[in-house]
This record gives structure tokens, C-alpha cells and sequence, in this order.
């Protein structure tokens, strides 16, 4: 009886938090750490996917100028620079993620019309946008996703901003609560991670310009 209880109690407080989240804590995990200026404002890429199902502009302040972080975005990627984020999540879902502690030269020359896979078995990724210390715009090849970075200038540095477009044409009702209630806040955790880890190697490159490679 107790342990039906509990297993009951448990049922009510996961059924509570789903009906919560869309309506409560929906939008600020969407828009984590970006102003209300950022989470509306136009972005490179925008164009590339008009009306997207689900919408995230998040973003992080970096002490350092824009030319300080560009070197981390232009080689993110499985193979490459990493994802800065908890690679050991990445490395169970099959990405081969391992996030550089340094600028790397061979992947500082990205070009518009590159792709690159995420991981041996993920989407590829097309550079699309790339306008040096300022944005940075990668699309899926099927067209779902765009994942756009920003780079503005600040008081105290640099405002990264990134922001993912997704459409899911023909997705069923479970893979939609699935995205909604699982992939949206997983995704939190790990671009948060993300932007920690890039705001993170950019500050001590300012501090330590021989981690540049």
C-alpha cells in the first residue's frame, strides 16, 4: 500500500509539473539569460525557418571582446572544438563530443557552404551565415533546424546570444509532449552549460592570450 502511495504521489507531482510547464515555465526556459530585446529581436537566419515550432533565444554576458569568443564558436563540432557543454551527456547519446580547452588553428578558417556532422550518426550541419566577430548561422540539412549566434557589443564586453529555430512537419501528438516536456528543458541544461563554457575559455583567452594555440 505505501509503495502505491508514493508510486501515486510521484504520478500526481509529474502530471502537476507537466500542466505547469507550458503555462508557467515555459518561456523563461526558452529565453534563459536573454533581455526581452534579445528574445524579439531579428536575427541572421531568422528567414531561414519563417515558423518554427518551438522558438529558445538564449543568452550570456562575456568579458571579453567579440574577437575573443569567435574562435570557440567557429570550431565547435564533433571532430572539431567540441560543444562545451557536459560531453559525457553527448558521448552517451553517441556524439563524440570532446569540448578543446584551446583555440584550435585547423578549424578557425569555417566558410560558408561547410558542413560538418554531429557525431558519426547526427544531423549534419551547414554553415549558412558567417560574418566574422559578429553572427554565425548553421542550418540541418533537412531544413528543421537553424542555430543562429550573435555576437553584440556591451559595457562589459560581449552579449552572446543563440538561438535555435525548429520545425517538426508531421511530428505526432507524443513526439510533441516529448519534445515539450523532456527536449525543451534537456535543452536548457545543456545550452546553459554551452554558454557557460564559452563565455569561460573567452575570458581566460583575455587573461591568457598563449591558450589560443
Amino acid at each position: 500500500m505505501g509503495k502505491a502511495k508514493a508510486l501515486i504521489g510521484l504520478g500526481s507531482a509529474a502530471a502537476g509539473l507537466a500542466a505547469a510547464y507550458p503555462v508557467f515555465l515555459r518561456k523563461r526556459c526558452l529565453t534563459w539569460g536573454a533581455t526581452g530585446d534579445e528574445a524579439s529581436m531579428t536575427m541572421p537566419g531568422d528567414d531561414l525557418l519563417a515558423e518554427p515550432a518551438v522558438l529558445a533565444t538564449r543568452a550570456i554576458t562575456v568579458h571579453a571582446p567579440a574577437d575573443a569568443v569567435w574562435p570557440w564558436l567557429v570550431q565547435m563540432g564533433s571532430g572539431r572544438g567540441g560543444a562545451y557543454t557536459y560531453d559525457w551527456i553527448e558521448n552517451l547519446l553517441g556524439l563524440d563530443m570532446h569540448s578543446a580547452k584551446e583555440v584550435l588553428p585547423e578549424f578557425q578558417n569555417l566558410q560558408v557552404g561547410e558542413t560538418y556532422p554531429l557525431g558519426p550518426k547526427g544531423p549534419r550541419l551547414r554553415v549558412e551565415i558567417l560574418d566574422p566577430d559578429h553572427a554565425l548561422v548553421f542550418r540541418s540539412e533537412d531544413g528543421n533546424w537553424v542555430w543562429a549566434f550573435a555576437l553584440l557589443p556591451c559595457a562589459d564586453g560581449s552579449r552572446l546570444v543563440s538561438r535555435n529555430r525548429i520545425a517538426m512537419p508531421h511530428a505526432s501528438i507524443p513526439v510533441r509532449l516529448f519534445n515539450l516536456l523532456v527536449m525543451e528543458p534537456g535543452s536548457l541544461i545543456m545550452e546553459r552549460r554551452m554558454l557557460f563554457g564559452i563565455k569561460e575559455r573567452a575570458e581566460a583567452l583575455v587573461r591568457d592570450p598563449t591558450s589560443a594555440g
